[in-house]
């Protein structure tokens, strides 16, 4: 058989993530925010490239963005005329740094607004949380560095990339921070800011959402602000609950909090389900009403409990033995025995010691000695341990509880059990988002650029390509629930809600045939049921790319 004309290349996935770009529009809505500069690939198409990339779960770098297309069709995902060599590291760096010239908070922010409203998707409640990216390399900068990144028509600043507190666990590396606002108890991203790598959760939340507000006109319904302890401090809550509403977890540091733990009867709380009980409490602080809610969790109570134990029962293990060592020494007076047996158990944190002094005499010479020989008189004690109690259930009393805190007062408008929901959800919602940026088949992992400008612009496509991914699950998700029908799981077992990482495994393997004769011709190769199934899932701008071959 004659093979000359014929070309495979791989689909696999990349055509549902090519479709979501195509329905939200996110070549022509970056493109529509920048200037004309006459590129062959636009900053648009650059960033649809590098979301394929990024979503390609193949873990290369940037700068290996012609080997990722190689063997893909370039010019079917991305553009037409469009090929591998096109999208090398001089294009798309310089499409980085147009995007930081742009702002790259206001075009991740036009992106997702466009795409929420062409899902349908209305903003109720925005969860906010932040997370450290580590980077590779010095990034030395200094006062001069900052001045040159601000023009003189007004351009943003860069960051300054430094150490700082590493959620990575990689204190040696420098950073950047990444805070991120999703929308509803979803992971979809619809807010997104780079920050200095030592900035701090507890000023920059405040200016997170108020950034975001500044989009919205008075007569704008505006969602209620969900985050974590960082949000709750004086400043913040007197800049804010004027404007809007908050969900928030109250620190634990606050007296307030630790006099609740102390006081209330674990048995007094409501129930809310098998595993979780609550209560509400009125508060007032930093000059704000608030409705307080205490939430006691029975399976962290267990596991707090139980790690307690395994504490004390450490501590207990070294006591012992140092104690019988104290207890044969000799001591001048009852004073020398009570500093010594306090330097003993300063580092006592769960245990204490109920002593009986006594005093012996001890003779100048051994054996027996005589009536009137000389003799001095030491002071000795028997120690008994103990379990300090009191302290122990002190501690115990606060395993398994939390307070959040709202300043929506009206409860009719936000219910005790939907503020629960509320805070509960953070953790499905933006740190299930942090998780997927962090991912070492995301190139996050190879995160290694020369400026801090194109570092950002780099965060913000991360950003791109969370958005395409939880669009391209909540689609999934909802037609499966719509149409009351399922998908295999892992196991093999139907599912109406699949991870889009399962269907990207269930697309491997899709190939495109290019036959090069009078006309060229793509034959789509390896489809099966399930995989229209899901291709029909999607909708046109999806089924478009596996539309030949059918």
């Amino acid at each position: 058989m004659d093979n000359r004309g014929l070309q495979s290349q791989r689909l696999d996935h990349l055509g549902i993530v090519a479709g979501i770009c195509n329905e939200i529009g996110l070549i022509e809505t970056i493109d529509g925010q920048l200037p004309d500069s006459k590129r062959k690939v636009s900053v648009g198409q650059a960033v649809q490239a590098m979301v394929l990339n990024g979503l390609g779960f193949v873990s290369r770098p940037l700068y290996l963005s012609p080997e990722f297309f190689h063997n893909k069709p370039a010019d079917l995902l991305v553009g037409a005329g469009l090929d591998a060599a096109d999208f090398n590291d001089d294009c798309l760096g310089r499409a980085l740094e147009q995007l930081f010239k742009q702002g790259v908070t206001e075009v991740f922010a036009t992106v997702s607004a466009k795409a929420l409203q062409t899902f349908g998707i209305e903003t109720q409640f925005a969860h906010l949380d932040s997370t450290s990216i580590s980077v590779h390399g010095a990034y030395e900068s200094n006062e001069a560095d900052v001045a040159d990144a601000v023009a003189d028509d007004g351009e943003p600043v860069a960051i300054h990339i430094t150490h700082g507190y590493s959620r990575d666990q990689r204190p040696d590396l420098k950073q950047a921070m990444v805070s991120l606002m999703c929308a509803n108890q979803t992971s979809l991203p619809m807010w997104l800011r780079v920050l200095d790598g030592n900035a701090s959760d507890n000023t920059s939340f405040a200016e997170t959402i108020q950034a975001y507000l500044s989009q919205f006109s008075a007569e704008d319904t505006l969602p209620v602000f969900v985050a974590d302890a960082a949000l709750y401090n004086e400043k913040t809550l007197q800049q804010l609950c004027d404007t809007c509403r908050i969900v928030t977890r109250v620190p634990a540091t606050l007296k307030a909090v630790k006099d609740i733990y102390a006081q209330v009867d674990n048995e007094a709380l409501w129930v809310a389900d098998e595993e979780t009980r609550y209560m509400e409490f009125g508060a007032y602080y930093a000059g704000i009403k608030q409705r307080w809610l205490l939430v006691l969790h029975d399976p962290s109570r267990l596991k707090q409990d139980q790690s307690l134990q395994q504490r004390v029962d450490k501590e207990r293990l070294g006591i012992d033995k140092k104690l019988e060592t104290l207890q044969n020494r000799d001591f001048g007076c009852a004073d020398a025995v009570h500093k010594a047996v306090a330097a003993l158990t300063k580092t006592w944190r769960y245990h204490g010691v109920d002593l009986t002094l006594y005093t012996e005499k001890r003779y100048q010479q051994a054996g027996r000695p005589a009536a009137d020989a000389p003799f001095e008189l030491v002071w000795r004690f028997r120690g008994e341990v103990r379990q300090d109690e009191a302290v122990i259930e002190q501690y115990k009393r606060s395993h398994g509880k939390y307070i959040i805190a709202s300043n929506e007062l009206n409860e009719s408008k936000l219910g005790l059990l939907e503020m629960l929901a509320l805070y509960k959800s953070q953790t499905s919602s933006v740190e299930r988002g942090f998780r997927f940026l962090k991912d070492p088949l995301f190139f996050a992992d190879s995160l290694f650029l020369k400026k801090p400008a194109r570092i950002m612009a780099l965060l913000m496509v991360m950003g791109l390509s969370l958005l395409v991914y939880a669009l391209a699950e909540h689609r999934v998700r909802t037609q499966l629930a719509e149409r009351d029908t399922t998908i295999p799981d892992q196991t093999g077992k139907p599912t109406q809600r699949p991870t889009m990482r399962r269907i990207f495994q269930m697309m491997e393997g899709v190939d495109l045939l290019i036959i090069e004769q009078a006309r060229r011709r793509r034959l789509l190769l390896n489809m099966t049921d399930v995989r229209w199934q899901i291709i029909d899932l999607f909708g046109h701008h999806v089924r478009k790319f596996y539309s030949e071959g059918r």
